[in-house]
This record gives C-alpha cells, structure tokens and sequence, in this order.
C-alpha cells in the first residue's frame, strides 16, 4: 500500500452548508476523510465542521467561496493541495432554483438560476481537472436532477439549468476519457427533504415542497458515495425517477396532461408569499439546514 493509499482521503464538497451538500460532508468525515467545506454562508459551515469533527474527520478546513467566482475555487483547489498534497475527490451540490413560468420570472433571476449550475459547474470543473491530471486520479461528483430529464411548467429556469448541466456533465466525462483514473459521475435526485423548495425564488404567490417520493439528503449521500467507490456515470437516486422519465418520453401528451395538476397537488405549499428572490443572488443563512419540515424514506 502506497502513502496515498493508507493516508485519509483528501475531499472537497461544494454546497457544504445545507441539504445533500451536508449530509455529503458528514458521510465523508465519518469514513475518516479531510474535508474541504465550501459554500458562500461562513456561520452554516462553521456548524457543519463542527458535525464533520465530531463525525470523525481527520480534518476540516473551512472555505467560503461561491461557484460563479473563478478565482475563489481556484484559490480554494490551490489552498487544499498546499495543505494536504492531492484531491481525492470533490462533490459539487451548489444549485439554486425559482418558481415562475419564463415569462413571469425576472430575466436577471432566470440567468442568475442556470449560471449558477451551467457556469458553475464548468467553473468547478476548469478548477479541479488540471489537478487530477497531474495526479492521474480523482473522482468529480455532480449533483444533477430528475428535471435534468424532464420539463416542468413553472420551473423553467430549473429545468433549463439542470438540462444544461447535464449535457455539460456528460461532454467533461468524455473529454477525460484519456486518463483513465479520472471519474466523473452525475447523481440525479427527484424529491429530496432540504430547504431548497424555500430558499428558492418565486413569483407565484407559494414555495415550493419536494414531491413524493421525498428522499433523506443521506440516501442521496449515500449514492455520492457510492460513486466514489463505484464510479458510474449516471445515479438516477430515487426510486421513482425511470417511471417518470419514461413517461416523459415516451407517452408526451399523457405527460404534458398530468405533469401541470400534479406538480400543483403534490409539489406547492398551501403557502401565501411576496414576490422573492430568495437565495438565488445572496445566501439565506439562517434558512440552511442538513434537512427540511417534510418526512422522508
């Protein structure tokens, strides 16, 4: 066993602060791992080392930096090998969302909404890549979604951010292809039980609310994880996503029928709320928690 090999896993995880991107965190510390926490929110991620440490981290270093910022990841990818010599890995679960039909929705929170996952996520990846290549080795870990695969109404943005990301996600995995040591996977949740659904912008007059199946952002972890250990190219995590992608394409106008009532019923609080951007430009860091209100398998 080389040094490498016996040492803890260097880890990077964007997102840190809240939902998968914590639960993530606390995964990777409890197998022993030094952990890299980033998001824009310092006070959320200084809990969440907090958790790491007591989880069994062998360490956790605290980074505030924001996905749109080129310079901020490059400083934090630089600051991780200075500390610890290589990357193993890095989990990228920063994403922001709003609610609103395209017409409705603010132009600037639309662009801000897939910037942040498109450019983003080229961001993150211009960053960590040439690292990899100098090891020969890592593993880059993107959270994609159910929308990645389908359309919503009133959740364009999302649905524009997540299709994009994904087709950007899937050319980085062939354009790595020549070094075999490098992997990159996207995991796709549907309903999962963070606070998301009320950070999130919207123009409708409600919040949103996961749909069913509603997931733990652990389960989701645990297919990150898995991925790490597995590497796959796409993790479709919950049960329930194959169905619905099957009937998106493959049944349309049935879809397009149901799609709209149901989102309705099973994915919009019975809430009444101005007019907000929520999180989409600025952190709400008193809202950022592992998990939200909802109950999940």
């Amino acid at each position: 066993m080389t040094d490498t090999e016996a040492a803890p896993e260097v880890a990077i995880v964007i997102g840190a602060s809240s939902g998968i991107g914590r639960a993530t965190a606390l995964r990777l510390a409890s197998r022993g791992a030094r952990v890299v926490l980033v998001s824009r929110s310092r006070v959320p991620l200084e809990a969440a080392a907090t958790a790491c440490r007591a989880t069994g981290a062998a360490d956790v270093e605290v980074m505030v930096g924001d996905v749109n910022d080129r310079v901020a990841l490059q400083r934090i990818v630089d600051v991780t090998v200075a500390r610890w010599g290589r990357i193993d890995v890095v989990v990228h679960t920063a994403t922001v969302m709003a609610y609103g039909t395209v017409e409705e929705l603010p132009a600037d929170v639309f662009e801000q909404v897939v910037d942040t996952a498109i450019h983003g996520t080229a961001n993150v990846a211009r960053a960590v890549l040439p690292t990899f290549r100098r090891q020969g080795r890592g593993s880059l870990i993107i959270v994609s979604s159910l929308l990645a695969s389908i359309a919503a109404p009133t959740m364009g943005a999302y649905v524009t951010a997540k299709w994009g990301q994904l087709g950007l996600i899937r050319t980085l995995q062939l354009e790595v292809r020549d070094v075999p040591g490098i992997h990159i996977s996207a995991v796709s949740p549907g309903g999962v039980n963070t606070p998301i659904y009320y950070q999130a912008a919207t123009v409708t007059g409600h919040t949103g609310r996961p749909p069913p199946l509603v997931y733990s952002p652990d389960r989701v972890a645990q297919a990150i994880l898995g991925c790490v250990d597995r590497p796959r190219l796409l993790v479709q995590s919950g049960i329930a996503n194959p169905v619905i992608i099957a009937g998106f394409r493959l049944l349309p106008r049935v879809f397009n029928a149901l799609v709209g009532p149901l989102l309705g019923v099973l994915a919009v609080r019975r809430d009444d709320v101005e007019a907000t951007t929520g999180n989409v430009f600025e952190p709400l860091a008193d809202t950022e928690a592992t998990e939200g209100p909802w109950r999940s398998v």
